[in-house]
């Protein structure tokens, strides 16, 4: 059970981790996402549009607060 508990504990703390920096994250990954756009133009292939910054930014908030809260109702499911 201790196990369990730690890990449900550091997920939540993941989770409320990528809320907190969902903007150097987003930003971060917006910027390897746009390298590798330009490596398929210079290639030829097709790809799908990129995201805003705004979108970015708006989606990792939302992973890192569906992430906590996961983790906290597993957490309490444990503890009943």
């Amino acid at each position: 059970m201790s196990f369990q508990l730690f890990q449900l504990i550091f997920g939540m703390g993941l989770g409320v981790g990528i809320a907190l920096f969902h903007r150097p994250i987003a930003d971060f990954m917006l910027q390897q996402e746009r390298a590798l756009a330009a490596l398929f133009h210079a290639r030829g292939l097709p790809r799908p549009p990129l995201p805003t910054e705004n979108q970015s930014r708006n989606m990792y908030f939302a992973v890192g607060v569906m992430l906590a809260l996961i983790e906290t109702g597993r957490l309490w499911l444990l503890t009943r």
